[in-house]
C-alpha cells in the first residue's frame, strides 16, 4: 500500500481500527503511517491508544502478543515519539502524507533504524517488549 494522499493514510487507519486490514499490508510503512495518523488526530489519545490497538488487530489477523512475539512496548513508544516529532517539526499546514514521506525518506524508513539507539539484545528482551526501556547506544534525537 502506498501513501500518496491523506486519503490513503485515513483508509489504512480505517482498516487497522476495524481490524480489516489484510495482514500483508501491515507493513513497515504502514506502521508508520498508523502512527502518524493518529497522532495527527491527537497525540495524548494515539499515545494512550495504540498499544491496545496494536495488541488487538495483532490478534484479529492470528498473531500472539508474547515475550517474543507480537507487540513491542519499546519499538511503539520509540515509534510515536518519532512520529509526534516529525508531525510537530512540519510546517504548519504541511499534508500528513507528505510528512509521511520525509519520514521514510529518513533513517526511520529502514527497518532496522531502531539499532541505532538499542542493543538487539536489549530490544528483544522480553521487558523490553512489556514495557518502556531507555536506549542503551544513544538517546534518540525526538
Amino acid at each position: 500500500m502506498s501513501f500518496k494522499t491523506d486519503d490513503d493514510i485515513a483508509e489504512l487507519l480505517e482498516g487497522f481500527r476495524s481490524r480489516s486490514l489484510p495482514k500483508e499490508k501491515w507493513t513497515h510503512a504502514a506502521h508508520w503511517a498508523a502512527a502518524l495518523g493518529l497522532i495527527a488526530e491527537d497525540a495524548a489519545s494515539a499515545h494512550r491508544d495504540m498499544p491496545g490497538m496494536i495488541r488487538a488487530y495483532n490478534e484479529s489477523v492470528g498473531g500472539r502478543n508474547t515475550e517474543t512475539e507480537g507487540y513491542h512496548e519499546t519499538i511503539t513508544i520509540a515509534s510515536l515519539k518519532a512520529a509526534e516529532h516529525a508531525w510537530r517539526t512540519a510546517p504548519d499546514g504541511t499534508p500528513l502524507h507528505t510528512v509521511l514521506s520525509g519520514l521514510l525518506a529518513g533513517p526511520c524508513g529502514k527497518p532496522d533504524w531502531i539499532f541505532r539507539y538499542w542493543h538487539r539484545d536489549t530490544l528483544f528482551s522480553a521487558r523490553a517488549r512489556r514495557e518502556w526501556v531507555e536506549p542503551d547506544i544513544c538517546t534518540l534525537p525526538f
